[in-house]
């Protein structure tokens, strides 16, 4: 069994860290495994430091997973560089990552849905299960909820990683980690979807061909919306939505113009009436301007659905266009109960092949450079993924 210390670079946890790696309880038992525990952790200063993290037994309901796939999310670059995200703060150290997959090799107490070998993809939030929130099945709302890689919730950039035996779900033999991985933001695409309620034939627009966008679109599809456009300000990401889903419509953003003129844009592609314009806009990107050039992109009557998180006060949006047009302008937070219905999509090959959208892989001892690589636009990533190759061993 390989010792869970020193940590990396000669670097030995406080007491106090260990608490908050054992995402802000009581300490756990820390037991031996197999291989180290190469771990990619955030500080509240905005640094990133590789540490080879305690392993920590499962308790009761719980069990321990060798994380396979990892991707890195905007939202990980979010709580590195700004520390916070709304008022999702970085308090202290804290491992990063919940877009996972891998394998069970250790069961807690009264487990009895899974066990050690069964594949799993992670669904990252643990609910109380008790608020009225939760009672009512809207358990995304929940306000005690522990989100991996939210602080004080170590996440899933890391080989091992206790987690709720409740909220991780089977994957098909013949399904990749890296498209179990990529679950995650396909729940937010399907969560966004769902709340909208397209009908078959619905004219849509997707703003972003970012992940969220890219999935959200392909999600659509499968939905039955058409005809289908996307926006975003790169070419080279309307290009690869125009690879993925063949029939999209694309324009590409121009900054210079009004948000209202990039709205007019827009519409020219669905047709002269108002009555072909859009009824749905999915906006991914949760950046001001795209939210403002969403609104003029909307039929009467449409809805706005905003997927993307953006800051957390927005000034410009024009209140009074979406008044007089009945525009209903909603949000999301997240996802709830998506994992079955994307497992289905994917084995069921009513979504393209989403491993497509996996522009760069690294080791999990390099996702320090993986996950910088992933912060810099002019890198020209798409998803990048932090793997673990190694053998898995059941202790």
């Amino acid at each position: 069994m390989c010792p869970t210390f020193p940590f990396v670079d000669g670097y030995t946890p406080t007491s106090e860290e260990i608490k908050r790696l054992a995402d802000g309880k009581a300490a756990r038992e820390v037991i031996g495994a197999p291989h180290p525990n190469p771990s990619l952790m955030v500080t509240a200063d905005h640094n990133l430091k590789m540490i080879d993290a305690p392993v920590y037994a499962p308790k009761a309901g719980e069990v321990l997973v060798h994380v396979k796939t990892t991707g890195i999310c905007g939202s990980d670059v979010h709580f590195w560089k700004s520390g916070r995200i709304g008022s999702l703060i970085v308090e202290s150290d804290c491992i990063l990552g919940h877009e996972a997959a891998g394998v069970v090799v250790k069961c807690g107490e009264n487990v009895t849905n899974l066990k050690p070998g069964d594949r799993v993809a992670i669904e990252p939030g643990v609910p109380c299960g008790e608020c009225y929130l939760c009672l009512e099945g809207r358990y995304n709302l929940c306000e005690d909820v522990g989100f991996a890689g939210v602080w004080p919730y170590s996440g899933t950039l890391q080989r091992y990683k206790v987690h709720a035996a409740k909220w991780l779900h089977k994957i098909p033999d013949n399904m990749s980690f890296a498209e179990g991985a990529l679950l995650e933001p396909l729940s937010v695409a399907i969560h966004g979807i769902n709340s909208a309620r397209i009908v078959l034939g619905t004219p849509v627009v997707v703003c972003g061909a970012g992940p969220i966008g890219l999935l959200t679109l392909a999600a659509a599809r499968a939905s039955g919306a058409h005809p289908i456009a996307i926006t975003d300000v790169e070419p080279s990401r309307l290009q690869f939505a125009k690879e993925l889903v063949p029939s999209v419509l694309t324009y590409q953003v121009d900054p210079k113009k009004s948000h209202e003129e990039n709205g007019k844009g827009v519409r020219k592609l669905f047709g002269e009436t108002e009555y072909v314009q859009p009824r749905l806009v999915l906006e991914c990107t949760g950046i001001e301007s795209s939210v403002c050039s969403a609104a003029y992109m909307v039929r009467r009557g449409g809805v706005l659905m905003v997927i993307g998180v953006g800051r957390p006060i927005m000034n410009n949006v024009p209140f009074m266009h979406l008044s007089l047009a009945e525009i209903d302008l909603r949000f999301i937070n997240r996802y709830r109960d998506t994992w079955p219905a994307g497992i289905a999509l994917i084995e069921g090959g009513l979504v393209p092949d989403v491993k497509k959208l996996v522009s760069h892989v690294f080791p999990i001892e390099k996702a320090k450079e993986g996950l910088e690589l992933s912060s810099d636009p002019k890198n020209g990533t798409i998803k990048v993924h932090i793997v673990d190759e190694t053998e898995t061993v059941f202790f």
